[in-house]
């Protein structure tokens, strides 16, 4: 599976690369940016969900502009597949990921995708490169101060989509729901000049079972980077950005764009960070009001 000029999904033979003909979209000079580009040596992000109306592609444009790294990680559910196979939903500003990342890529940054459980179709590609992307089921990543951290989008250590997927799907159109809410909330938000807020995340975090749930899985992936001998973990699947001590283990999870609009970083001295580009865009907003006022 590719990408044509315009950054919608085609179907091609696998073995194809993005080669000979290059698109002239990819050599387009960048638009000019009143905010300087942040550099990074690694940056995570995951759980995009192409395809879907939750999906905060406009904020994830904006934020993939604002930055240079010399390694991305797409940490699975990038493409919605099982919302793909429901209906097609595919707007303009999701294509945009898509050439901002291909943009990327041709640009020297090295774009490592992890498929997860949304995108599954593209774990029978693992291995190969398309437009300058890798795709892997999971990656060994060494830090600027030599820790090794696993990184896996993280969904086979959930044990409803592992052991009841049923009941994933079920649970899936339950979470679809409240993110449709997000988008209605959200557009009266705008209306009132306010912020981006998740009504998700938000009731996500305030459910017991769902707070249970998430504890148990962080200790679950974290055990398997005991296992291994690492470091640490990098995960995604439960769209909660989150960095924390588990015994002798770091677990990091990157978050989302349909909830939270959050990034992994790593600086040039190993140092990780979370990035919650929604609050820093709320801030920036709140400061220009300030000063024009």
């Amino acid at each position: 599976m590719l990408f044509d000029e315009s950054g919608q999904l085609v179907a091609k033979d696998p073995s194809a690369k993005l080669s000979g003909n290059i698109p002239k979209w990819l050599d387009l000079p960048e638009p000019r940016s009143f905010r300087p580009k942040r550099k990074h040596r690694t940056v995570w992000i995951s759980d995009i969900h192409l395809g879907t109306r939750g999906c905060n592609a406009t904020m994830l444009v904006d934020f993939l502009r604002s930055i240079e790294c010399e390694t991305l990680y797409l940490v699975g559910d990038i493409v919605d597949g099982w919302r793909l196979r429901k209906g097609w939903y595919w707007p303009d500003a999701h294509s945009e990921v898509v050439r901002r990342v291909l943009k990327m890529a041709h640009r020297g940054t090295r774009v490592v995708f992890i498929a997860g459980n949304h995108d599954e179709m593209l774990r029978n590609y693992a291995g190969m490169t398309f437009g300058g992307v890798e795709l892997a089921l999971e990656a060994i990543h060494e830090t600027a101060d030599g820790r090794k951290l696993l990184v896996t989008h993280g969904d086979s250590f959930d044990g409803v989509v592992l052991y009841a997927k049923w009941l994933a799907f079920l649970g899936d159109k339950a979470y679809s729901l409240l993110l449709r809410s997000n988008i209605w909330v959200n557009a009266v938000r705008r209306r009132l000049k306010l912020p981006y807020w998740s009504l998700s995340s938000y009731m996500k975090k305030r459910v017991k079972n769902a707070v249970q749930y998430i504890g148990s899985y962080e200790e679950a992936v974290a055990h398997e980077a005991i296992h291994r001998g690492l470091d640490g973990i990098v995960c995604g699947h439960i769209h909660c950005a989150e960095i924390r001590q588990i015994g002798g283990i770091t677990y990091y999870n990157d978050g989302d764009w349909v909830e939270s609009c959050t990034a992994l970083a790593e600086d040039f001295a190993g140092q990780m960070t979370i990035i919650d580009w929604a609050r820093e865009v709320a801030t920036e907003k709140t400061h220009e009001t300030e000063v024009s006022a």
